[in-house]
């Protein structure tokens, strides 16, 4: 499973079985961190994820800044409360891909607001499982 975490909204994607593909699920509103956390611990069993991928924002020059700082709070937060592995992955320009692919599906703009951010979720689980796939060939 994996989360694109905003400030408002945290976008989430799924893979299958196999851990070939991705694909986008759902989005969560933000109301507060024990709310976000549960609805992503929910998400996690329901789905039966074996470990949950969380976008890191690096800048583009690959440093740490206020919003990646944020997201690795967020990340040990999600993994004092649950007992699967949490991985962060750079998601640089992510949402720019989602928001580009969206546009090139002529997704009207009501419509790109409220799929972005499970799209930008699938994106940066492709990454994540395309590795893992390039990894084990070596």
């Amino acid at each position: 499973m994996a989360l694109d975490v905003g400030s408002a909204r945290v976008g989430v994607a799924i893979s299958d079985p196999l851990g070939l593909t991705a694909q986008p699920i759902s989005t969560i509103q933000r109301t507060g961190i024990r709310q976000d956390l549960k609805a992503i611990v929910d998400l996690a069993r329901k789905h039966e994820a074996d470990s949950i991928v969380v976008g890191l924002p690096l800048k583009l020059d690959g440093e740490t800044g206020p919003a990646a700082a944020s997201i690795l709070q967020f990340v040990d937060r999600l993994r004092a409360v649950v007992s699967i592995p949490v991985v962060t992955w750079d998601e640089r320009l992510s949402t720019v891909q989602a928001e580009r692919a969206l546009l090139e599906g002529d997704v009207s703009r009501r419509r790109r607001r409220d799929t972005i951010d499970k799209v930008a979720a699938a994106i940066i689980l492709q990454a994540y499982l395309d590795s893992r796939q390039k990894e084990t060939q070596v």
